[in-house]
């Protein structure tokens, strides 16, 4: 994978909508809906109503229009997502707000004793927009297709729908991102994948540079792409030291283009040589 390009991989867009906001307060899905995605094209996609076999909240009715006798008619989670494993097997999972989405996949699949693959590749689209468009004024689906100049289709809510209109904010994101010189899959992925595990080598190799760069007092030269604004740089780094906060590390040292210390997340270094 480490040579793979983005547009090499197959990403499966996903959405659910359920009866209410807490997966595990025993809220349930009622619709999922995936479609793969590659090199631009759309080629399959998957979507079933799902019987909760519990009431649906005025709430979410109010949301997706979804009514307790579309659902009472529907199969049950332990027929349809034995189905939807299947379609996204060997996929890179993909969602806006991903993580809304991924918590009642897995607790719906919890309740069933399955669960995703350990090495499942996930990308979140919502942090892609906010990192690439850093202008916008609000970040749901609606506002950000408004801002890119997607037309939104009629029936938005329904999760097939959610699908296709977050494929497209997909596609005009991942454009934006190759303009940038980033095409690299395991690049685009350190910056914005949820399950980092598949990444821990490329990022072990950047500290282990940096480390010796440390101890050799010698400088980097850096291609750093900014969360905050969506631009990447190439700087020349006197490294100082490695630190951690949280889950993430940061090299901190002297940067020669903005002459003062700055702070550089190491998974956003996107190529690193000692000088």
């Amino acid at each position: 994978m480490n040579n793979k390009k983005i547009d090499d991989i197959d990403f499966v867009l996903f959405d659910v909508e359920t009866t209410g906001l807490q997966a595990l307060g025993g809220d349930r899905i009622i619709e999922i809906a995936a479609l793969h995605y590659k090199n631009g094209k759309t080629y399959d996609s998957f979507s079933s109503l799902i019987n909760p076999r519990r009431e649906i909240s005025a709430a979410a009715y109010e949301v997706n229009h979804i009514s307790q006798e579309m659902v009472d008619a529907a199969p049950p989670a332990q027929e349809v997502l034995p189905k939807f494993l299947e379609f996204i097997k060997g996929g890179c999972l993909a969602g806006y707000n991903v993580g809304f989405d991924l918590g009642f996949l897995e607790n719906e699949l919890m309740l069933l004793g399955k669960g995703l693959p350990a090495d499942t590749a996930i990308v979140d689209v919502i942090r892609m927009a906010r990192s690439l468009l850093p202008t916008a004024d609000r970040y749901g689906l609606s506002a950000v297709s408004r801002y890119l100049g997607i037309n939104i289709p009629q029936g938005l809510h329904r999760a097939l729908s959610d699908v296709e209109l977050t494929k497209d904010v997909f596609s005009r994101l991942i454009s934006k991102l190759k303009t940038r010189g980033i095409d690299n899959f395991l690049q685009f992925y350190n910056l914005f994948g949820i399950n980092l595990k598949l990444t821990e080598d490329i990022n072990e190799q950047r500290l282990y540079s940096i480390q010796r760069a440390i101890d050799s007092e010698v400088r980097l030269n850096i291609r750093y792409y900014s969360s905050s604004t969506g631009e990447v740089t190439e700087r020349q780094v006197t490294p100082g030291e490695i630190r951690q906060e949280g889950k993430f590390k940061y090299l901190v040292g002297y940067c020669h283009l903005r002459k003062d210390e700055r702070t550089f997340k190491i998974n956003a270094i996107l190529n690193l040589e000692i000088v």
